[in-house]
């Protein structure tokens, strides 16, 4: 079982930046994990996804300016999001599989682990 805490979410203008964090109650580098967000009224759908390695994978949406990383000490996971839109406001989850295979990085099927999710709000 993973236990996976997100952090740092917030309200910012649009062009501003914020910095997710995910804390795991395991260190993360044996997982493969991602970044997910739900809009109301719309489906959760993936922003970002990291291998076990650093093999990486991005929406078209966030493309560009999104960086998905892990680091200190049980690796935690960040989501870097730069120039941010109002579109980019909804509530992001951080996930984590813990089963092999780099397939549908962005499909919420994918990841058995999930967190309660943190607000990101940005106003025009």
């Amino acid at each position: 079982q993973v236990q996976l805490v997100e952090s740092g979410g917030g309200s910012v203008q649009a062009g501003g930046s914020l910095t997710l964090s995910c804390s795991a109650s395991v260190d993360t580098h044996s997982l493969y994990m991602g970044w997910f967000r739900e809009a109301p009224g719309k489906e959760r759908e993936g922003v970002a996804a990291i291998s076990r390695g650093v093999t990486t994978e991005y929406s078209k949406s966030v493309q560009g300016r999104f960086v998905i990383s892990r680091g200190g000490p049980k690796n935690t996971l960040y989501l870097q999001m730069n120039n941010l839109k109002p579109e980019d406001t909804a509530t992001y989850y951080c996930a984590a599989e813990d089963s092999s295979g780099w397939y549908e990085p962005l499909g919420r099927f994918r990841y058995t682990y999930w967190g309660q999710g943190t607000q990101v709000t940005v106003s025009s």
